[in-house]
């Protein structure tokens, strides 16, 4: 797409990046209305998160329901002349989680929005980005308040998601895969590295949906 199409297909008011995940999710959810968590003030104008917005849709794998998280504010969703073109859309990725229903989210997960603002505050104030198979320590339990023994992340090329080409550049969805204390120290000590673990658990869980209670 060059500057005069870009021009003719949107305005100042559109958000090319945003449509573009918008429009793979719902070739994955076709008519599906997700649930939608907004930043309560623009990153840009004071606030303090990051992410401008996180969808979660209802999915099942084998009859059993998860949630599928897509995050909105990693890559570039808003019109931006300068940026048509580029190899890769701001920090090139939007994170994406699969979670098991957790008997204590008696509502809404709400703290896998806190999670995921916490990841963008790193990555935003940083200038570092993450790529598949790269991991990092939560620096305790990934759900606070729980028993769950999962206290890292790694990351994955979302294997339904995958990645797409937005007029900005390409965004990769990279998928969160909890870990656990044990996982983290061999990834840490190089007894074993991401590429392989996440391998060894899709054997079973193919779309590595995150159980807080494994």
């Amino acid at each position: 797409m060059d500057l005069e199409e870009y021009k003719e297909k949107y305005t100042e008011d559109d958000a090319p990046g945003w449509l573009a995940i918008d429009e793979a999710i719902e070739k994955l959810y076709p008519g599906q209305e997700p649930k939608h968590w907004a930043a309560t003030l623009h990153y840009a104008v004071g606030g303090k998160d990051p992410i401008d917005g996180i969808s979660f849709y209802e999915a099942h794998y084998n009859g059993e329901l998860y949630y599928h998280f897509v995050t909105y504010g990693f890559s570039n969703l808003y019109y931006d002349e300068e940026s048509l073109g580029s190899d890769f859309s701001k920090f090139g990725f939007e994170l994406t989680f699969r979670l098991k229903p957790f008997h204590l989210d008696k509502d809404e997960p709400t703290w896998v929005f806190h999670l995921i603002q916490n990841i963008a505050r790193y990555v935003f104030n940083s200038g570092k980005w993450f790529e598949p198979y790269h991991y990092m320590p939560a620096n305790g339990q990934i759900r606070l308040n729980s028993d769950t023994k999962l206290t890292g992340i790694a990351f994955l090329l979302d294997p339904e998601l995958g990645a797409i080409n937005t007029p900005h550049g390409e965004a990769q969805f990279l998928q969160m895969f909890g870990i656990n204390d044990e996982e983290y120290n061999q990834l840490k000590n190089l007894k074993v590295d991401a590429s392989s673990l996440i391998t060894e658990h899709a054997k079973t869980n193919p779309l590595l949906i995150t159980d807080l209670e494994r």
